[in-house]
């Protein structure tokens, strides 16, 4: 008789939404249930609880992997520190694993995903290759031959929090002008806002937005620049020349061989990536005397993280 395939549970732990996702073996996505993200720790352990509970009465699942962006001790299964959740020095794992009886692990997202596409996507064979994770923030994950690269304490590369515009836009981080103040989902409304407060060029957001401010947001700014929206296409390629920006700095300091633009965002990157590119390619040291990186988006698109905290949940509670 053939055993039954072990079952996991990913979940992403965003700053707006809890994505979780059972997965299979093979890294398939078999489920899915999401919640918005709350703002206490309780609630937000409620939130991811619920969220499991709901595709266990689905599914039979063994153990649950948490991706988030953060400062995770990932042994010990703690959550130092994340600027978009609730959690401060927080055992998650732990009191997770009490609301719902399984097993528990924690990663860092960013991390959770380049693991993900080394497995089952487009980090296969790379030997220094660096995650860039859009979301509500920026994640960053380095694999140095498959092998993540944590630092010293288990933080790095925390490239999100680079500061790339000196006293720029405030961070949650407490920071001002990291980069993913000019470059994520929350950047891409942010910067609409601004050119909408601007007044200098017709659009359909500025005519939404005068109705209400809250429904300028990344997806809606993104979907506007699909539908030929001039100033949503003038912030979206703003945001790609502050991805290139940036990249320009990874490359700097890592010289990897391959670039995966991932995270929630990334469903949009064609309209922005090429110009990513472009702005990479003239504005990286050494520009035309030297090799370039390889960009490209996650093959597992936002899932990457789902797919990547089951994975590590099966192979570190389960092996």
């Amino acid at each position: 008789m053939t055993p039954p395939s072990t079952l996991t549970v990913g979940v992403d732990v965003g700053g707006t939404s809890v994505r979780a996702g059972v997965v299979d073996e093979n890294g398939e996505v078999l489920d899915t249930a999401r919640a918005p993200t709350p703002r206490t720790d309780d609630a937000l352990e409620e939130a991811i609880a619920s969220a499991v509970d709901e595709l266990r009465t689905r599914h039979r699942v063994d153990a649950v992997g948490l991706a988030l962006a953060g400062f995770v001790d990932a042994p010990r299964g703690l959550v130092r520190y994340a600027p978009h959740l609730s959690w401060r020095d927080a055992p998650v794992a732990e009191r997770v694993s009490a609301r719902l009886g399984l097993p528990v692990v924690v990663e860092h997202d960013a991390n959770a995903a380049a693991l993900a596409e080394r497995r089952y996507g487009a980090a296969a064979g790379s030997s220094v290759c660096v995650l860039i994770a859009l979301g509500t923030g920026i994640g960053g994950a380095l694999l140095l031959d498959g092998t993540l690269f944590r630092g010293a304490h288990g933080v790095a590369p925390e490239l999100g929090h680079l500061r790339v515009v000196p006293e720029g836009r405030s961070c949650p981080c407490g920071k001002r002008g990291c980069w993913e103040r000019y470059c994520s989902g929350t950047a891409l409304a942010a910067t609409a806002l601004e050119m909408i407060s601007a007044g200098s060029t017709p659009s359909m957001l500025a005519r939404e937005s005068a109705q209400d401010p809250g429904r300028v947001t990344g997806q809606r700014v993104a979907a506007a620049a699909r539908e030929g929206d001039p100033l949503a296409r003038r912030a979206v390629q703003d945001m790609g020349r502050w991805l290139g920006e940036g990249l320009a700095l990874v490359a700097d300091v890592f010289d990897p061989d391959l670039v995966i633009v991932g995270g929630g965002v990334s469903a949009s990157a064609p309209l922005f990536l090429d110009e990513a590119r472009e702005h990479y390619a003239r504005v990286v040291t050494g520009s035309g005397n030297r090799p370039l990186a390889r960009i490209r988006t996650a093959q597992l698109g936002a899932a990457s993280a789902v797919v990547g905290a089951a994975t590590l949940a099966r192979e570190s509670v389960l092996a």
